[in-house]
């Protein structure tokens, strides 16, 4: 784009503004299908507003893969259902509270009445349509609590809507985490109004058994009503019986002599009369399915996608920023007021899939973008603590589960507290909470795929983790485990740190350092020394090939990364980690490495940091930008855009910085400087602030090393900036770019704070 295009679209952005953003539909530039195939796992389906509880749309059956959102690309539409999650993995989730239309009259609803798609489905902020093979269409809208289905058949004969309680997304994985239907209530009155209730259990979290309830209204009265019972496809009752009740399959089938029917669903946590209310409040009679869509793209602008606003006027760089942004903002659901385990006036989000995956750069971004929410939902997780004795590293269904390596709510609370998020949250209790992860052992809820200790919450290594003050190979995922054990702990020594409680901080800070003691300078690999390895409980460690983590799974040393990735990973600790790596120049060809031998991964949470540690050695900051830039071209906004499982927007997140041309490092100010994409970006910070991010001189894809920079007006030469220096207050980020590498970075080093003396650390005077 010429200089003179950039000026003009910069111009206009300006003209526009943040108070006059609501005039603009970014929703245009949403494809709500970015990452549903590839492994992506994302929801295309109806979420009218950031959060919302109720997530519509198709469920698709293929008989051998999991729809871990609802949705595949190929097989038959089996129902469409209220609740879902996003991006997730492990197994589906939810998938209840269904509908399925019928042609003709329905002799026995309990066979597969699933139906293929005539034309591929289609869907926008708000809005998701199937068009199926025997000729009936389904659009969708919803709200945070109700849904909307308008129904058009191919002619007026006999058409039918069939409601199935034992409805439920399967798994095909064999891990033990398919979910149960375990029992249901179903009843309905004589103008075709219906509620009920649905309870299932298991799942990816290995749930107990939880409830659903629901209230369904057409808008006009069927021909026939009925409900049925049965085991399988074996019907026990199908007549008009008006209520049915058990652990038997059961619902109803509606049939009606029109070819357009129109439903409108409420669902609860608490009661079918909240159900009942939800609808009716939120879905009135008479409401149209386009004023819906309008509401939820009013939503998404407002709250969303007008925070992020760019200069540039490329489709395809508009469309992949607006839909990760769609992306990242799916789940957690906000359930504040559909909370049925305690009353509270605390707000209540669940459905948190995992702080595992998203603390490393989705709640930094989540606590920009939706600062309100982000507030929320500190307050809900230290509200959880309260009443069920742990805060979550994911929860679903209103229960906690699964830990995959350390208890990270801690890092979510450590990264707020020291970003100056205050508000209504009780500081105290939430340390409180944090001491919970750190001294409490949780009771191991026995998961098969890790015997050893509890998956549900906290941190199960703990025994090992305070005896030895490292983890032995008694307990799984034993290295990943105790890296992760230090990142915790040094959120729980920030918060008490700025608690003023000296004693806690410093046994904390120590604590934070027990990394090392899985640091065996003997273990090779590559002319590299020095890994982080399996270490037994008289002080010997295991020989590890760094190359290797087995399995990479449950029962092995490392989740989901080998040893090259988790011994970088003490990023409160750099430091250290650059002098026992053996020097800047070795630090700087290990990173080399993790792109040389193909081990980074793009789509692997774990290395989410390691291509930008090169800004902790100075004059190599242009290798952390062309890592980035790397990392940008493996994503786009087509169902394969995503390098991995979304997880939740974790992935999205990841783009998202790149974009804004920053790292964050989570639990810590710092945020490490890379190359912004575009010539301007304006990131509203809410309260009439805002950080402007300009670029000249260059180009995203060609010309994208930084040659200088100026903050907030002054010549800038670190490369990094704290939160305080542009988003506390807002500021401006002046980038000039060019072709080549400059030595601009000649200032202060990135903090390492838990390496010792800092201010020789930060001068580099601690390396020779």
């Amino acid at each position: 784009m010429c200089s003179t295009t950039r000026l003009l679209a910069f111009i206009a952005l300006l003209c526009i503004g943040t108070a006059a953003a609501a005039d603009v539909d970014f929703t245009q530039y949403v494809n709500v299908f970015q990452g549903t195939t590839g492994g992506g796992n994302r929801f295309p389906g109806v979420v009218a507003a950031p959060f919302a509880m109720v997530k519509l749309g198709p469920d698709v059956q293929s008989g051998s893969t999991d729809a871990y959102s609802g949705y595949l690309p190929n097989g038959n539409i089996w129902g469409f259902s209220m609740m879902h999650e996003s991006g997730t993995g492990g197994a589906p989730k939810y998938g209840v509270v269904s509908q399925m239309p019928f042609l003709g009259n329905l002799t026995n609803p309990l066979v597969d009445i699933s139906q293929p798609r005539a034309t591929a489905d289609v869907g926008q902020v708000g809005y998701y349509k199937s068009s199926l093979s025997n000729g009936v269409s389904v659009e969708l809208a919803a709200t945070e609590h109700a849904g909307l289905y308008q129904y058009a058949f191919p002619s007026s004969m006999a058409n039918s809507i069939v409601v199935d309680v034992s409805h439920v997304l399967p798994s095909f994985r064999g891990l033990g985490w398919e979910q149960h239907y375990s029992k249901g209530s179903f009843s309905f009155g004589a103008d075709g109004k219906y509620e009920g209730s649905g309870t299932y259990n298991n799942g990816w979290n290995l749930s107990p058994d939880w409830t659903i309830y629901f209230c369904g209204r057409f808008n006009q009265k069927p021909t026939s009503s009925k409900t049925f019972r049965g085991t399988g496809t074996t019907l026990t009752s199908y007549d008009t019986t008006t209520s049915v009740s058990g652990t038997q399959r059961l619902g109803g089938v509606f049939t009606f002599a029109s070819a357009n029917i129109t439903s409108r669903v409420g669902i609860s946590y608490i009661s079918t009369a909240k159900a009942c209310q939800n609808v009716d409040n939120e879905i009135p009679l008479q409401t149209s399915l386009s004023s819906l869509v309008t509401k939820a793209k009013t939503r998404w602008n407002a709250e969303v996608f007008s925070k992020i606003q760019i200069s540039s006027t490329n489709t395809a760089d508009l469309q992949l920023l607006y839909s990760s942004m769609l992306g990242m903002f799916m789940i957690p659901s906000n359930l504040t007021g559909e909370n049925p385990g305690w009353t509270s006036a605390e707000p209540y989000y669940s459905d948190i899939f995992t702080l595992w995956d998203t603390h490393r750069c989705h709640t930094s971004l989540f606590q920009i973008v939706e600062p309100v929410a982000y507030e929320e939902f500190v307050r809900s997780l230290i509200d959880i603590w309260r009443h069920d004795g742990y805060m979550p590293d994911a929860r679903s269904s209103n229960f906690n589960g699964r830990v995959q390596g350390g208890s990270n709510a801690d890092n979510v609370l450590a990264d707020a507290y020291v970003k100056g998020v205050r508000g209504a949250i009780n500081w105290n209790d939430g340390f409180a909470a944090m001491q919970t992860d750190a001294e409490k052992t949780p009771p191991n809820n026995n998961d098969p795929k890790a015997p050893d200790s509890s998956t549900k919450e906290g941190r199960g290594a703990l025994p090992d983790w305070l005896k030895y003050g490292y983890i032995t190979p008694a307990f799984t995922r034993a290295v990943s485990r105790a890296v992760e054990y230090s990142a915790n702990d040094f959120g729980l020594y920030q918060v008490a740190k700025g608690l003023g409680k000296q004693p806690e901080a410093q046994k904390y800070l120590q604590r934070s350092r027990n990394w090392r003691n899985h640091w065996n300078p003997l273990a090779t690999s590559n002319n590299h020394s020095g890994f982080v390895v399996p270490r037994l409980a008289n002080g010997s460690f295991v020989t590890q090939d760094p190359l290797s983590c087995g399995g990479c799974y449950w029962g092995d040393a490392y989740y989901e990364d080998n040893p090259w990735v988790y011994s970088m990973n003490a990023l409160h600790d750099v430091g250290e980690l650059k002098n026992r790596i053996g020097g800047e120049d070795k630090f700087v060809d290990r990173i080399d490495k993790l792109f040389d031998l193909k081990i980074f991964s793009a789509g692997n949470e774990p290395g989410f940091t390691s291509p930008f540690l090169y800004n902790f050695v100075r004059g190599k900051q242009f290798k952390s930008v062309e890592r980035s830039r790397g990392i940008g071209k493996l994503y786009n906004a087509g169902t394969g855009g995503l390098p991995g499982n979304s997880d939740a927007g974790a992935m999205e997140s990841n783009i998202l910085w790149q974009m804004i041309g920053l790292w964050p490092l989570t639990g810590q100010t710092t945020f490490l400087i890379l190359s912004p994409w575009f010539s301007d970006m304006t990131i509203d910070l809410g309260t009439g602030k805002a950080l402007k991010i300009s670029a000249t001189g260059g180009s995203k894809d060609t010309a994208f090393y930084v040659q200088s920079l100026r903050v907030n007006g002054q010549q800038w030469t670190k490369s990094w900036i704290a939160w305080q220096d542009v988003f506390a207050n807002g500021g401006t980020m002046d980038f000039v770019l060019g072709p080549t590498p400059a030595d601009w970075a000649t200032g202060e080093l990135p903090p390492s704070p838990a390496s010792g003396d800092h201010d020789k650390w930060a001068r580099g005077l601690v390396l020779s």
